[in-house]
């Protein structure tokens, strides 16, 4: 299926999807409509039931079981996103494929004069005799998260084809994941009805994730009371100083440049302020919910405390949810779609290399919604980077997680 996905690769990167933030539109970006209504076309041609195009560009649709009558089997589905990343660089993506690659520096660019250096990117000679997918250092490849549309579509159209033994499967594709996994959150979850799930959005060979952050996003509005100097004792407040205040009661050592693993942080990632006021923004991230709640808790005391201190003034919280932890979700009735995706990884020799994943998924977001949706590995490596690359014996390997899944659920397999 190498070439049957190379070409799905290809097609699906041609479509410029790239969401953009404070859009006030979901989708972000019309690309990603016209991504989305390409794979209602194929997936009708396929033989998918119950397609349905949302306002949002969630698509969803549901290929029928062939098991004979009577055979239980738990259904199962994919979530994949639409868009790509920006990072500041170009939309399009110029991919190319870098055949049987045989070691040292790769000149993405001739006219650009760009290179991708082994020597900032060492872990590319681990793949030599590979045939290996990059951009042209213009822009970010594009695996985050078509390789994973190539992948479910490719596998699925082999399925079809072959007329292999599965049992009901559903498909979700999401718009605007890399800004807030806003697609997920506006899917109609009665057209997903699924017992299990999964997303497959992550980099190297092996990696498998079911515990993610619990993530939230604070915003602090401080309305000041100005003054001109001369006139200011007793009068003038400060929103800026208010806002250092905020920001100093906080703790330093629980920020992202200070923590790794499973350990949670609280970043202040902006202040924006002028002399009658000042806004201050942060993330909340902790993998365990109660450490979460916690740094919440924290953040709510730091705002109670400036409005003693300053009552004059007016400060205002805003305080959300964004995500959740994928672990938090699993049950003893819904832990098979873990033991599946391990097995899975044993049926296509795969080493597992799981991963507390300092970040999300859409599966973080559908997984608080009753539907536990862990994640497993694209192949790609460098995300969200000019130098994101894309083994092909990668690729393959995913591809046959994604297979055997279909057979654990189907019950070919054990």
């Amino acid at each position: 299926m190498k070439a049957a996905f190379l070409e799905r690769f290809m097609r699906y990167i041609a479509v410029t999807s790239q969401s953009k933030v404070g859009a006030g539109k979901v989708p972000s970006t019309e690309g990603q409509r016209e991504l989305a209504k390409l794979l209602q076309s194929e997936l009708e041609a396929m033989g998918f039931v119950d397609l349905h195009l949302s306002e949002f560009s969630v698509l969803t649709g549901r290929l029928p079981s062939n098991l004979p009558a009577g055979t239980e089997a738990p259904v199962i589905g994919w979530c994949v996103h639409l868009d790509t990343v920006d990072v500041g660089m170009s939309p399009e993506i110029h991919p190319q494929v870098i055949k049987a690659y045989s070691g040292g520096d790769i000149c993405l660019n001739t006219d650009k004069d760009l290179w991708f250096r082994v020597a900032e990117h060492p872990e590319i000679e681990r793949y030599i005799g590979d045939d290996i997918v990059v951009s042209d250092g213009t822009s970010v490849l594009g695996a985050d998260d078509k390789s994973a549309i190539a992948n479910v579509m490719t596998v699925l159209a082999d399925v079809v084809e072959k007329n292999h033994p599965h049992g009901d499967i559903y498909i979700a594709f999401v718009p605007d994941e890399e800004i807030g996994l806003v697609g997920a959150k506006h899917m109609d979850l009665k057209r997903f009805p699924v017992d299990f799930a999964y997303t497959i959005d992550c980099c190297e060979l092996g990696e498998c994730v079911w515990q993610t952050f619990n993530a939230g996003k604070a915003q602090l509005t401080i309305e000041g009371k100005t003054a001109h100097p001369m006139s200011a004792k007793g009068v003038l407040v400060n929103p800026t100083l208010i806002a250092v205040d905020f920001v100093n009661m906080l703790n330093r050592a629980e920020t992202p440049e200070c923590t790794e693993g499973t350990e949670g942080f609280i970043w202040v990632n902006g202040i924006q302020s002028k002399p009658s006021n000042a806004i201050v923004t942060a993330k909340i991230r902790d993998h365990n919910l109660a450490g979460y709640n916690a740094k919440k808790a924290k953040v709510r005391a730091a705002v109670d405390y400036l409005r003693i201190r300053y009552p004059q003034v007016k400060i205002e919280l805003d305080l959300q949810d964004t995500y959740g932890n994928i672990a938090d979700a699993m049950t003893d009735d819904n832990r098979q779609a873990l033991d599946n995706l391990l097995r899975a990884f044993a049926l296509s020799d795969v080493e597992v290399k799981a991963i507390a994943m300092r970040g999300g998924t859409d599966g973080s977001y559908i997984s608080t919604q009753g539907i536990f949706t862990p994640n497993y590995f694209t192949g790609a490596h460098n995300f969200h980077s000019p130098f994101e690359f894309l083994p092909l014996a990668s690729a393959q390997k995913s591809m046959a997680v994604t297979k055997a899944l279909i057979d654990l659920a189907a019950g070919t397999v054990k």
